[in-house]
């Protein structure tokens, strides 16, 4: 029996420190083991590899990826939690770093080194795991090999969604220009405590070789926010807010692109958007 399976478990830590999930910061913890460990050998950790989880809290999901026997850097603003996470790194022979700081204002880069890949894995609080996402995806130059993270099902959804389907929109499309994103499994909000009102879905994304990325995500950004911010309207007329300013015509823009003008956004696959982006670059240049 490893230090680690001698600690009492989360539900006794939180009795003992008389703590309670704070509603305002969007924690619901897991203290299924069972799912905790799911989730940490769905990332496939190897040995080399630098674990960094967002929001530990009382450190759920840090046990099980610290018994992968890795180092884990935990990214977390509550401090309540500081016992029982100080607990844990005993326990894990010091192999858990503890920043208590805000993740949305946290460059996670400064912890990249050219040996040791970078491995995100987190039950990200809701209010705030969309944007953590896209500040990943968007920062140059990468710096993680993977991310696995827990969202609200309907997110989740909108991250893996192909063109034609309910979910597909502007998060697709940018997951799409940089990285393989899939779904591994769904969780339940009853496995939670305080179980949320909705289930939620651990996806996984692994970045694209650098070739195979879409590199103008702030062109891709104005495209797609034209396009799905009027999803009922035909392209043609969508992009026009796009088109005048770069004295483009929307049918000739449209036609370059070998796109039909009176299809709608979400028909249209990420490549037909990065083919749109890249024309309408080329004008405003």
């Amino acid at each position: 029996m490893s230090t680690l399976e001698t600690l009492p478990s989360v539900q006794d830590c939180l009795k003992q420190a008389g703590l309670n999930a704070n509603k305002a910061l969007g924690q619901h913890f897991l203290f299924d083991l069972n799912l905790t460990r799911k989730i940490a050998r769905s990332v496939g950790i190897s040995q080399d590899d630098l674990v960094i989880e967002i929001g530990p809290g009382p450190g759920g999901l840090t046990r099980p990826l610290l018994e992968q026997g890795v180092h884990v850097i935990a990214i977390d603003k509550d401090t309540r939690f500081t016992p029982i996470l100080d607990d844990i790194r005993a326990a894990s022979e010091n192999r858990l770093e503890v920043h208590f700081e805000d993740a949305l204002r946290s460059d996670l880069s400064r912890f990249a080194s050219a040996d040791r890949p970078i491995k995100i894995v987190s039950n990200l609080p809701y209010n705030i795991g969309t944007q953590l996402l896209i500040g990943w995806l968007t920062t140059k130059p990468i710096f993680w090999s993977s991310l696995t993270l827990m969202f609200q099902k309907e997110v989740a959804e909108r991250v893996v969604a192909l063109p034609g389907t309910t979910g597909y929109g502007r998060l697709a499309v940018l997951c799409a220009a940089v990285a393989d994103a899939h779904m591994l499994f769904g969780v339940p909000a009853e496995a939670f405590t305080p179980p949320p009102k909705v289930d939620s879905a651990v996806v996984h994304l692994t970045p694209k070789r650098e070739a195979e990325r879409f590199a103008d995500l702030e062109a891709l950004e104005q495209i797609t926010r034209a396009a799905f911010g009027q999803r009922r309207k035909m392209l043609r007329a969508s992009l026009k807010t796009l088109a005048k300013p770069a004295k483009m015509n929307v049918a000739d823009w449209l036609d370059e692109a070998g796109i039909d003008p009176t299809v709608r956004p979400e028909t249209l696959a990420p490549q037909d958007f990065f083919a749109l982006a890249r024309l309408w670059r080329a004008a405003t240049l």
